[in-house]
């Protein structure tokens, strides 16, 4: 018979975690708010008191970080140290590796919302961060992964469950997907570029960028469910058999799905049609996993009434469904071809982030708080109260948004009976949609108050209660594995052996990017050349860092799609040769601006460079109306040339074909260009001096070469 160990389980790393999880997401939904008003009341961007780091540009990637890796890997991290004890009946591994784990996250944050405002990013969605704190995040992944698999070697528990199995799939398939997209060639202290570039890039991107919400926003909150959800209910899982079948087939078809962020785009039929049929697959696992959530609460309904902890987890896992259902949806080509680079894009990530992350989050909290602090939760009337609030604040911050896509994408492909685009002007199309943007203001407002009383909830529920640093817990010592026992059901094998579950995870996981990724890195012809396209000149090169640093990419995109509606527009529809020298690519994700692939010279939609100057220093003296911030910074900053023979070197390392030597001549021929350019401005009325010598100028020649690479005539033929 075994003997009964007695130990200790650790609740001060929970505790930990849980509060940063809470005030990190007020201030990550906070600043949400922030942009939203932006693009109501472009003032508030505060730009035009020479203000650049409270630009929509600027904090639109500190929003997105702060929710993704702030709030929602906090709660992870909370979710994982407090279930994986009680898992495997030990406590954590090392009490110091929790403690290095969580003081280097929160480090990492901190790193994001200081370099983010300041204009220090990749560009690269939900991967922005620069290249040292890349680093940091794998040596502090590496810490939790050794601390987590210790924890699951030392177990007093022979089973692993279903939530440990999610955890292990997370741990080792976002190891590979932030070392594959951080490829990348440092210049400078803070400034790199991806190994890959334009159509390679695009797809590696989107592969990290799709995967990153897979297995950083879904598997491991699906662990959590699995444990929380049944823990609240006081009932078992409805279905072992489902949870196996909805584990695997989810890892496994999940990694495939990223290109349907790229449909209609310059990427390879083969390469879409992959992502569209993964996509489709991947609902029948995805609800297989809400249906076993939600099964799980059979008989339990009337606690549901009652529990505002179960309200928060039945509306969460529901919001899954329904992302889970839309995701499929939105990658069928002709739903596609409405939705994307419009508003609804931003309405389903949110029911996602706001519904199943959120309310999840907030529904362990709940649960955990009183147990922690031997108390009851403060008051059921308040959690009620945040439940209802973040409830209003979802829908009425979807719905909007819901419409304003469907009616942004009938806009820009609406025709007259005479055959010409009905609103030619794209800001007609903004504006139209203005009223949706404050309506979706009074969502997020009603989900950040009542986040603001649940935080309250918590507070006053600590105060009355009495902490339990560690937690008594007794269990027999582990013998090691059961044998097999004859017709014992085939998975019971692996469910004990975390190093061949790790393994197979990892090969599942892989060969998805293999099959994506490989063809189009070693093939040469899925990229065809153009004769014609050149690489950036020094000054274009750098007016594209100052394109990127102010967060341009998030309202504008460069991608052409082979519509009528959009080559009426803008000109001929993009070509994947034309992105070969795209380090890194700028397709874009949203259309809050109009397209600008062929915003350069001789193209038919081209503008003066005294257009452009007058643009930036304030939109609205040339698109009245416009929500775009104003940029008069550029216009007083110098331009700062000192990198160029860095990143002349560094691309030419990455096989871009600048000369050897270019680089001892490159800031020459910068600054030759730059006083063609400011010339060219004098003429046109500018009046500014020293121009030659301004960011603006920089800025203005990258705007310039846009699309110039192939020439089309006002027929758009090539």
């Amino acid at each position: 018979m075994s003997r009964i160990e007695q130990f200790q389980y650790d609740n001060r790393i929970v505790r930990a975690f849980g509060v940063a999880a809470f005030v990190f997401g007020l201030v990550g939904m906070l600043v949400g708010l922030i942009l939203a008003i932006q693009l109501i009341f472009p003032a508030m961007n505060l730009s035009q008191y020479g203000i650049p780091y409270t630009t929509f540009g600027r904090l639109r990637p500190l929003h997105t970080n702060a929710v993704i890796f702030a709030f929602v890997g906090n709660g992870i991290f909370m979710g994982v140290y407090y279930s994986l004890q009680r898992l495997l009946k030990a406590r954590m591994f090392s009490d110091t590796l929790s403690w290095i784990h969580f003081w280097g996250w929160q480090v990492i944050i901190l790193a994001a919302a200081v370099s983010l405002p300041m204009g220090i990013t990749t560009s690269s969605e939900y991967a922005e961060l620069a290249w040292p704190i890349d680093l940091l995040i794998t040596l502090i992944w590496v810490v939790f992964g050794i601390n987590m698999f210790g924890t699951i070697i030392k177990r007093r528990e022979n089973h692993l469950y279903v939530a440990i199995w999610f955890y292990i799939a997370t741990w080792i398939t976002v190891a590979v997907l932030h070392i594959v997209r951080s490829f990348e060639l440092p210049y400078s202290m803070f400034g790199s570029y991806p190994l890959f570039s334009g159509v390679q890039d695009a797809l590696v991107q989107w592969w990290y960028g799709h995967n990153a919400v897979a297995f950083f926003l879904t598997t491991p909150y699906l662990g959590m469910m699995y444990y929380f959800l049944p823990k609240a209910a006081n009932r078992p899982v409805y279905s072992y058999k489902l949870s196996i079948i909805h584990f695997w087939a989810l890892i496994f078809i999940y990694i495939w799905a990223g290109p349907h962020h790229l449909l209609y785009s310059s990427m390879p039929d083969w390469v879409q049609s992959l992502g569209t049929v993964f996509s489709i697959m991947l609902i029948a696992p995805s609800w297989g996993g809400m249906l076993n959530g939600l099964l799980t609460l059979r008989g339990a309904w009337d606690r549901v009434r009652q529990d505002p902890v179960l309200k928060f987890m039945v509306v969460a896992v529901t919001a899954y469904g329904m992302a889970t259902f839309e995701g499929p949806m939105l990658s069928i080509k002709s739903v596609n071809a409405i939705s994307h680079f419009t508003d609804w894009t931003i309405a389903h990530v949110h029911v996602g982030a706001l519904g199943w992350n959120g309310f999840l989050t907030f529904g362990v909290l709940y649960w955990l708080w009183p147990r922690m602090y031997r108390t009851q939760l403060f008051s059921i009337k308040l959690a009620n109260m945040h439940f209802w609030l973040g409830t209003l604040g979802i829908i009425f911050y979807a719905i909007p948004l819901y419409y304003a896509g469907w009616a942004q994408s009938l806009m820009w492909k609406e025709f007259t009976p005479e055959g010409i685009l009905a609103w030619p002007n794209f800001l007609e199309t903004v504006n139209q949609i203005i009223p949706m943007y404050a309506m979706r203001i009074i969502g997020g407002t009603l989900f950040f108050v009542g986040t603001i009383l649940g935080v309250y909830n918590l507070v006053k529920t600590a105060a009355q209660g009495s902490f339990l640093s560690n937690e008594a817990a007794e269990a027999p010592a582990r013998e090691g594995r059961i044998a097999k026992v004859a017709g014992e059901y085939w998975h019971k094998w692996i469910e004990q052996r975390p190093i061949q579950m790790l393994l197979l995870s990892a090969v599942l996981i892989s060969i998805g990017g293999i099959a994506q990724i490989i063809p189009m890195v070693f093939i040469d012809n899925q990229v065809p050349k153009i004769s014609t396209v050149k690489p950036y000149t020094p000054l274009e090169l750098a007016g594209r860092d100052i394109y990127i640093r102010e967060g341009c990419v998030g309202c504008h995109s460069q991608m052409v799609r082979p519509f009528r509606s959009e080559t009426e527009r803008y000109g001929e529809y993009s070509k994947s040769g034309e992105y070969i020298y795209d380090r890194p690519f700028l397709w874009g994700s949203k259309r809050t601006g109009p397209d600008l692939m062929r915003e350069g010279t001789g193209n038919q939609n081209a503008k003066s460079d005294r257009w452009h100057y007058d643009h930036m220093i304030d939109p609205r003296t040339m698109s009245p109306g416009s929500i775009m911030p104003q940029y008069p910074h550029l216009a007083d900053d110098e331009l700062d040339l000192s990198l160029l023979p860095a990143k002349i070197s560094a691309l030419r390392t990455l096989g871009t074909p600048y000369a050897h030597g270019y680089e001892a001549r490159a800031i020459a021929e910068a600054q030759a260009q730059a006083r063609t350019v400011a010339g060219r401005l004098t003429e046109q009325g500018v009046k500014d001096t020293n121009m030659e010598n301004k960011e603006i100028v920089a800025l203005i020649a990258y705007l310039q070469r846009l699309g110039t690479d192939i020439h089309v005539n006002q027929n758009n033929q090539k």
